[in-house]
C-alpha cells in the first residue's frame, strides 16, 4: 500500500530525513511517533504530495484513495449530518442527479451504483460516526458555523471517517478529542478494515488500536511489531545488543592497536603490523542509540494547609444564572487528591475547574478556602494569551519582580529552558516549549493545588511521562482533565464524572470507566433501535425500566454515601499514619502535631456525619423497594 524508498529531505540546514526506508502492506494499523520536531507531520504532507522529498520515492498504490483530516473546519450552514453526506463527493453527485435525471438508462445506471455504495445506510453511518465523536442527535441537525473550531475539528474528522479511505492518515486527532471520544475512535481504528497510519502521542491508543510503530529518529525509520509497549521493550534490548557489540568491538580495537604500536618498528614483525593496520581500517564501527535526554518538570513544593482546601456546599455553576451548568454541587478538596474529572466535552469539566480555581464565582451556594491557599492553573486557551514578542525570561521575570536576572534563568532553567531558548521571543517556540513556560508560571507561587486541562496537547510520550513523574512527586493536590489515559491512569487516586450537571464519584478504575461508556453506547444503539411493536416482552421491560428509573436516585444517594464513607475512611487512615510518626512529637514540631490533630478531628466528625447520611439513604431505598413492589403486585 506504501513504499518509502531512500527518502531524504531537509528544511534549510538541518536533516530531517536521511535515505529513510519504510514499507507498510495494505490493511496495516502503524502507529508513526518520534520526538517533537523530528518530521513526523512533514511525512504525513510529503505522502499527500503537499511537499516534494530531495530524493528517493514514496509510492502510494495509484488506485488507492487516500483520507486526511483538513486544515480548515467546514463553518457554515449547512447540518453537521449535511456536512459529512456532502464530504462523499460520488454520493453527493448520485444523490443530486437521482433527483433531476430523466433518461431511464442513466436513472438505473445511478441507482445500481447507490446499491453498490449501501447509499441507503450513508445518513445512519454519518449519524454512528458523529455520535461517537460526541455529537448527540440535536447537535447533529445544527449548523456547523455555530460550532467553536475544536467541535468543527471533529466534524472534518468524522468527515473522513466516513468516506472509509484506503490510506486513512491521521496526524493527532487525539489533540481535539475528550477521554469518550478517544475511546471511542480506538474501537473504530481496532476494527477499520483498511491502511492507517497514525502520527499520536497516546499510549494507551498506540497499544490498543495499531499492530505495528514506525519510529522517526535520527533521519531513519524503523518498523515494529506490536504497540507503542512491546515497541520500547523492542528498542531498549536492541539498544543494549548494540552497545555490548560496540564495547566488544572497542577491546578488539585496543587489542589490534597494542599489537601494531609493539611490533610496527620489528622488521620481522613489520608486515604483520601492516596487515592489522588494514584490519582496523575496514573495521566498521558499530552503530549505538543512546536514548535522547528527558528535560523533567520540576514543581516547587507547597507549604502545607488544614484540609479541606476547597468545600464545595450546595453551589449552581456556570456563566448564566437562568441555565447553570452544574447544579447542587457538592466537593471537597484535600491536600493529598489526585483527581481526574472525565465526562464528555460541553457537560462541564472545565467550568468547574475554573470554579475550583477561583476563577469563577458559584451562581449560588458557596466556596470556601483557607485564606493563604494559591492555586495553579494550567489551560491549554493561556498558550494563546502569551505575548508572542516577549521572551520566557521576560514573562518569569514580570513575576519574580526584583530578582536577579541568574535566578529567573535558574527557574527557567528547572523547565528545560537553556540560555538560548530563554531568550527566544515566544512566537518562535514549539507548542511544547510554550507548555513547558505555561507550567513554569502556573506554578511560580508554590501552589497548593494545581489544576491542568488538558496539559499534553503539545507534548510527545516521553514528555508525558516526564510529566506524570513531577505530578506523582508532587505535594499539593491535582485535579487533571485530560484525554490522555495513561497520564490518568498513572496520576489520578479518584474518577470524578461530570454529566447531567452534577459531579459524582465513579466506583472503579479507568478500564472500568471505559467498559461503562461501551456498555451504555450499546444500550444506546438497543433502545434506538426499539422493540419490536409485536413483542409481547416489550410492557414487562418497560415497566422494569421505569421502576429503574424510579430507584436511579435512591441507588444514587447511597452510593454517594459509600463513596464519601471510603473516601473519609482513606484520610483517617492517612492521618492516624501521620499521628504515629514519632518525630511528630520533638519539640520543635508542635504547629504540624496540632495540625494533624485538628485534621484527625475534622475526618471523624465528616466520617460520622456521612455514615449517618448513609443510614439515611439506605432506609429511603428501602422504602422505595416496598412501594415498587407493591405497585408491581398491584397492577
Amino acid at each position: 500500500m506504501l513504499h518509502i524508498t531512500d527518502l531524504t529531505y531537509r528544511i534549510g540546514d538541518r536533516l530531517l530525513f536521511d535515505h529513510a526506508t519504510l514499507g507498510i502492506p495494505a490493511g496495516h494499523k502503524v502507529g508513526l511517533v518520534g520526538r517533537n520536531g523530528t518530521g513526523k507531520s512533514t511525512l504525513i504532507r510529503m505522502i499527500l504530495g503537499e511537499t516534494s522529498p530531495e530524493s528517493g520515492q514514496i509510492f502510494v498504490r495509484p488506485t488507492a484513495r487516500i483520507g486526511h483530516v483538513a486544515q480548515e473546519a467546514p463553518a457554515d450552514d449547512r447540518s453537521l449530518i449535511e456536512t459529512v453526506l456532502d464530504s462523499n463527493a460520488e454520493l453527493a453527485a448520485l444523490t443530486r442527479e437521482a433527483e433531476t435525471a430523466t433518461d431511464p438508462e442513466r436513472i438505473a445506471a445511478i441507482h445500481t451504483r447507490l446499491a453498490d455504495i449501501e447509499a441507503h445506510k450513508a445518513e445512519a453511518r454519518a449519524a454512528s460516526i458523529l455520535k461517537g465523536l460526541g455529537f448527540d442527535e440535536d447537535a447533529q441537525t445544527r449548523p456547523t458555523r455555530t460550532f467553536s473550531g475544536g467541535w468543527r475539528m471533529r466534524v472534518a474528522l468524522a468527515s473522513v471517517l466516513f468516506n472509509a479511505p484506503d490510506l486513512l492518515l491521521l496526524d493527532e486527532p487525539t489533540n481535539y478529542l475528550d477521554l469518550e471520544g478517544v475511546i471511542w475512535l480506538e474501537n473504530f481504528l481496532r476494527t477499520y478494515p483498511y491502511t492507517v497510519v497514525i502520527v499520536s502521542h497516546d499510549r494507551d491508543l498506540l497499544n490498543n488500536a495499531v499492530g505495528h510503530i514506525a519510529h522517526l529518529e535520527n533521519g531513519k525509520l524503523n518498523l515494529y511489531t506490536g504497540g507503542y509497549d512491546r515497541f520500547e521493550e523492542l528498542r531498549r534490548q536492541w539498544i543494549e545488543r548494540q552497545m555490548a557489540l560496540k564495547s566488544r568491538q572497542e577491546a578488539e580495537r585496543r587489542r589490534i592497536q597494542s599489537f601494531v604500536d609493539r611490533f610496527r618498528a620489528k622488521p620481522n614483525k613489520a608486515a604483520q603490523a601492516q596487515s592489522r593496520v588494514k584490519m582496523l581500517e575496514k573495521m566498521q564501527p558499530i552503530a549505538t542509540m543512546v536514548a535522547s535526554q528527558t528535560i523533567p518538570f520540576d514543581f516547587p513544593k507547597p507549604e502545607p494547609l488544614s484540609s479541606p482546601l476547597v468545600l464545595v456546599e450546595d453551589a449552581d455553576i456556570g456563566y448564566d444564572p437562568d441555565t447553570p451548568v452544574l447544579k447542587g454541587i457538592n466537593a471537597r478538596l484535600d491536600m493529598d487528591d489526585r483527581i481526574a474529572l472525565l465526562g464528555a466535552n460541553g457537560n462541564g469539566k472545565s467550568t468547574f475547574a475554573r470554579l475550583l480555581a477561583g476563577r469563577l464565582k458559584p451562581l449560588t451556594g458557596r466556596v470556601r478556602k483557607p485564606r493563604a491557599l494559591t492555586v495553579g492553573y494550567f489551560a491549554q486557551h493561556q498558550l494563546e494569551e502569551l505575548n508572542p514578542a516577549a521572551t520566557p525570561l521576560d514573562h518569569l521575570w514580570k513575576l519574580m519582580g526584583e530578582a536577579p536576572e541568574t535566578r529567573v534563568r535558574t527557574r527557567l532553567g528547572s523547565f528545560g529552558f537553556s540560555a538560548d531558548k530563554a531568550d527566544r521571543p515566544v512566537e518562535t517556540l514549539s507548542g511544547g516549549e510554550k507548555a513547558r513556560l505555561m507550567f513554569a508560571l502556573a506554578t511560580f507561587e508554590k501552589p497548593q493545588i494545581l489544576i491542568m486541562d488538558e496539559p499534553t496537547n503539545h507534548l510527545d510520550v516521553d514528555s508525558r511521562e516526564a510529566l506524570a513523574h513531577a505530578i506523582n512527586g508532587y505535594d499539593g493536590a491535582v485535579v487533571l482533565i485530560s484525554h490522555d489515559r495513561h497520564l490518568v491512569g498513572a496520576c489520578a487516586d479518584r474518577l470524578w464524572i461530570v454529566e447531567d450537571g452534577d459531579v459524582t464519584r465513579f466506583e472503579g478504575d479507568l478500564d472500568g470507566y471505559r467498559d461503562h461508556l461501551l456498555a451504555r453506547r450499546a444500550e444506546a444503539r438497543a433502545a434506538s433501535r426499539g422493540p419490536k411493536a409485536d413483542d409481547p416482552r416489550r410492557s414487562a421491560r418497560q415497566d422494569k425500566a421505569a421502576v429503574r428509573k424510579r430507584l436511579e436516585p435512591y441507588r444514587k444517594a447511597v452510593s454517594a454515601a459509600e463513596a464519601r464513607i471510603q473516601d473519609l475512611s482513606e484520610k483517617q487512615e492517612k492521618v492516624r499514619q501521620r499521628l504515629a510518626d514519632p518525630a511528630l512529637y520533638d519539640a520543635g514540631a508542635q504547629a504540624r502535631l496540632a495540625r494533624f490533630t485538628d485534621a484527625a478531628r475534622q475526618v471523624e466528625q465528616a466520617l460520622a456525619k456521612a455514615e449517618e447520611d448513609w443510614l439515611d439513604a439506605q432506609e429511603a431505598l428501602e422504602g422505595a423497594l416496598e412501594a415498587a413492589g407493591d405497585d408491581q403486585a398491584s397492577a
